[in-house]
């Protein structure tokens, strides 16, 4: 069973529980890492919290939502082994996983509405990465990492 790891700031706290409604009627193994409140908070707590736990391989994907999904990507890109794509539409959810093997997605509430935030997370868990050509490029961004954390 696919184990998912979600988590989102004050801004995308209505969205997360959205996709943890949709997830749930899946039955699939879900942790939320918060937040829990609508009071304001820092969205590279919760990145952290879920690309750690998606990098030490505790959880097959994580899913983030902020305002945007784009400073909550930009925290959890930090984490090593993580490749976060901030999606607002399915072909860039479905190209994340396949071309990029994207293991984080991120959404942001202000942008997506929430018929096409669920769409885009059924996408990007249902997606695939092809290899071939594209783990060469793989290959690459994880030298680029290993140099960066040296």
């Amino acid at each position: 069973m696919m184990k998912i790891a979600l988590g989102s700031d004050h801004a995308g706290l209505s969205l997360k529980m959205e996709i943890i409604k949709h997830l749930e009627e899946k039955s699939l193994e879900i942790k939320d890492f918060g937040t829990y409140t609508e009071e304001s908070c820092d969205y590279p707590d919760y990145a952290y919290a879920v690309a750690s736990e998606v990098s030490k391989k505790n959880f097959d994907l994580g899913i983030l939502v902020c305002g945007t999904g784009i400073g909550i990507s930009i925290a959890a890109n930090k984490v090593k082994g993580i490749r976060a794509a901030a999606c607002s539409d399915t072909f860039s959810a479905h190209a994340s996983r396949e071309h990029n093997d994207a293991n984080i997605i991120a959404l942001g509430e202000r942008v997506v509405g929430v018929g096409l935030a669920l769409d885009i997370v059924d996408t990007f868990l249902n997606s695939k990465f092809q290899g071939d050509r594209h783990q060469r490029r793989i290959d690459k961004i994880t030298e680029i990492e290993n140099r960066r954390n040296k």
